[in-house]
């Protein structure tokens, strides 16, 4: 079951673990780095080189600077306010509102998560055919997928009998329900 409410989604937002917050940094990739890698999106990294798609900065272009996992901002170089005394001020920009234009790979373990989860999609009429690299997919992955059991339907959906009420042995009438008193009920 999903959570709705917004109160709630917004308070596990803000209160979510390093690891989940990572997930959050997540932003979309130029459309021949789309193409070059197989997929859509991956999350920032200081090193990256953005554009920044939203807002009065929108067009400027620079390296992330610094990724903010606290407030869910990352800070591009050049995208900055100069105060009243004079001092520049960096801008935070959340990382939805900007474009990946080029991948810090320096990170073995981030090359690893991009082939995981690159795609080549081809195009076959209507519909798209996608298929996963052959050399990405373990062999022991495959052999662990098994085929899933199909649950048998009843024939006949069997009827449940209905609930005994109480009933107090003197009077021969149903119990009331005993209702917890709370704390101003029983002073007076």
């Amino acid at each position: 079951m999903r959570i709705t409410k917004p109160r709630t989604q917004r308070k596990k937002l803000f209160q979510a673990p390093a690891h989940r917050r990572y997930k959050h940094f997540s932003a979309t990739l130029s459309p021949d780095l789309k193409e070059k890698h197989g997929t859509n999106a991956v999350p920032v990294k200081v090193g990256d080189t953005v554009r920044v798609m939203r807002g009065d900065r929108k067009g400027f272009e620079g390296k992330i600077m610094r990724v903010d996992r606290k407030k869910y901002r990352v800070f591009v170089e050049g995208v900055t306010r100069e105060k009243v005394d004079g001092t520049t001020l960096q801008i935070p920009v959340h990382p939805s509102k900007v474009m990946i234009l080029d991948l810090d790979l320096a990170d073995k373990w981030r090359r690893e998560a991009i082939k995981r989860k690159g795609m080549t999609i081809e195009r076959a009429g209507p519909e798209a055919v996608v298929e996963e690299k052959a050399d990405e997919v373990p062999k022991a992955k495959e052999a662990a997928k098994k085929p899933r059991k199909r649950k048998r339907q009843k024939e006949e959906p069997q009827k449940r009998a209905p609930k005994k009420v109480r009933k107090t042995r003197k009077t021969e009438k149903p119990k009331r329900k005993r209702t917890i008193k709370t704390g101003s009920e029983k002073r007076s």
